[in-house]
């Protein structure tokens, strides 16, 4: 099908419906299970970026910086997932439209600054830790 985003396992429609899952979760293992999925999916064995991953990172950052307690029981996990986006250097010089996911993708997380850096100083130790992970790797060139 010409036209539509894709991810890792073909078509990214059922991404949106994932991270509706791990916002609405009523319990980590739920949360963490969708969460999951959406990592096999737009990187691939945590080093693979897709064409769907640049525009599902808006969507993480807007997880991971959520007030709400409830709303997100697993804030460290979506940290590093992203920490594995903005790390993913897969693709050779040769595959340019993948270079340029890749390219997209870093800097779809970078955008996210300002969240990343409010939450490395997170009352919960997980997620501040995550998000001190994630600062230098943000700032490593591409």
């Amino acid at each position: 099908e010409t036209g539509e985003l894709r991810d890792a396992r073909g078509s990214a429609r059922g991404i949106p419906g994932l991270l509706g899952r791990v916002a609405r979760a009523a319990d980590a293992e739920t949360a963490r299970a969708a969460l999951e999925e959406i990592g096999e999916r737009v990187c691939e064995l945590r080093f693979v970026v897709c064409e769907a991953t640049a525009y599902t990172v808006p969507f993480l950052l807007d997880l991971a910086g959520s007030p709400d307690p409830r709303h997100l029981p697993c804030k460290a996990d979506v940290l590093e997932l992203l920490l594995a986006i903005v790390s993913a250097r897969q693709w050779p010089a040769h595959l340019t439209e993948r270079i340029g996911w890749e390219a997209a993708s870093h800097e779809a997380v970078r955008a996210g600054r300002a969240v990343i850096e409010g939450l490395a100083t997170s009352v919960r130790p997980d997620v501040a830790a995550a998000a001190s992970r994630l600062l230098p790797a943000m700032d490593r060139q591409t």
